[in-house]
């Protein structure tokens, strides 16, 4: 099985190793690799974020490992050769739809919450993320209002059929936990919001054995702070989706800590760890590669059919993390290497 290798900028590179080691500990000889540039890096070595070769390679691969893109080296380039545009056009080509982000809080970093002891214990939710759509997607542009002022303008939008697919997503992954789901929106003002929830109405027909409740996204974000407990799985679109899981990963203890997958409706996936590049800390031994290891381990459940191997990885960032391991985010000193040395030593 082929996997991609996209390091990317800042701190990608770094972990991305951290996850491999693991990944051959694991795996051995099951796994090839070939790795590509893209983002800043890419656009530095081949003027563009996303190279026609990175594309091949992504679409020949089994599954996709991601690092990060993102480099202030690149903030004054024109917005469709940004580093970021890498992310979006993956999403795009290869119709990776259903984003996942797991949001559990491991019981050893209860004190790593931004939430009471008590409250954050009880965190254990998948983010469910329409990716193709929304106002990330939707015409977009500047112009001159009648009155001579500059205007800039993003359409959100999604269409009946895309709102059906990521439901479907959704209750199938509350079907696979605790059977409830939580759909959010903000019917109450937008349109767009409207058909969102009469669609996953709809396809709630198919699922009598799942829970469904609605919520607008405004109470979401206040919920997950409150009583995030209540949540099972979360549905939501693309703009929705991208702040919540950003405020969950806090909720969970740090943004470090939280993997992610985007899958197509094959389970082909490209997998990262929902952190940004960090390019202050880049170079420094600093960052996390526990985000990213933990999304080798869901590229191993969910594209490459190893649920047990996936298993091994995941109970043993656990006992790192039980015996103490931290690093910098996590309130310790441990560096990236030596994170991955405790997992290795762990599995």
């Amino acid at each position: 099985m082929l996997v991609a290798l996209l390091p990317g900028d800042g701190i990608g590179p770094e972990v991305i190793v951290q996850a491999k080691r693991v990944l051959d500990a694991v795996c051995g000889d099951a796994l090839r690799y070939e790795e590509a540039p893209v983002g800043g890096a890419a656009h530095k070595a081949e003027g563009h974020p996303l190279p026609p070769a990175t594309l091949d390679l992504a679409r020949r691969a089994d599954a996709i490992l991601f690092g990060a893109v993102g480099d202030p080296d690149c903030d004054g380039l024109e917005r469709h050769l940004r580093p970021e545009q890498a992310i979006l056009g993956l999403r795009k080509e290869l119709t990776l739809f259903a984003n996942l982000r797991p949001a559990t809080l491991f019981p050893e970093l209860a004190d790593a919450s931004a939430l009471r002891p008590e409250v954050a214990k009880a965190i254990d939710m998948v983010i469910v993320r329409e990716l193709n759509g929304d106002v990330y997607f939707g015409e977009k542009g500047m112009r001159t209002s009648a009155s001579g002022r500059r205007q800039g303008y993003d359409v959100m939008s999604y269409d009946e059929d895309e709102v059906a697919r990521i439901a479907h997503v959704g209750f199938q992954t509350a079907r696979a936990r605790r059977g409830k789901l939580c759909s959010v929106d903000k019917a109450n003002v937008l349109e767009t919001s409207q058909l969102w929830r009469d669609v996953v109405i709809e396809v709630a027909a198919d699922y009598p054995d799942i829970e469904l409740s609605h919520m607008y996204v405004d109470n979401a974000a206040m919920q997950l702070v409150r009583n995030p407990g209540q949540f099972d799985v979360i549905v939501t679109g693309n703009l929705f989706g991208d702040i919540l899981s950003d405020q969950a990963s806090m909720c969970a203890g740090s943004i470090g800590m939280l993997p992610s997958a985007s899958l197509d409706a094959d389970q082909k996936g490209l997998y990262e760890p929902i952190h940004g590049s960090a390019p202050d800390i880049a170079g420094q031994g600093k960052a996390n590669p526990l985000a990213t290891i933990l999304s080798a381990a869901m590229m191993l459940r969910y594209s490459l059919g190893k649920a047990a191997e996936a298993d091994r990885i995941e109970a043993a960032v656990a006992k790192a993390l039980a015996a103490g391991h931290r690093t910098a985010d996590l309130g310790g000193s441990v560096t990236t290497e030596q994170m991955g040395d405790a997992v290795l030593a762990a599995l």
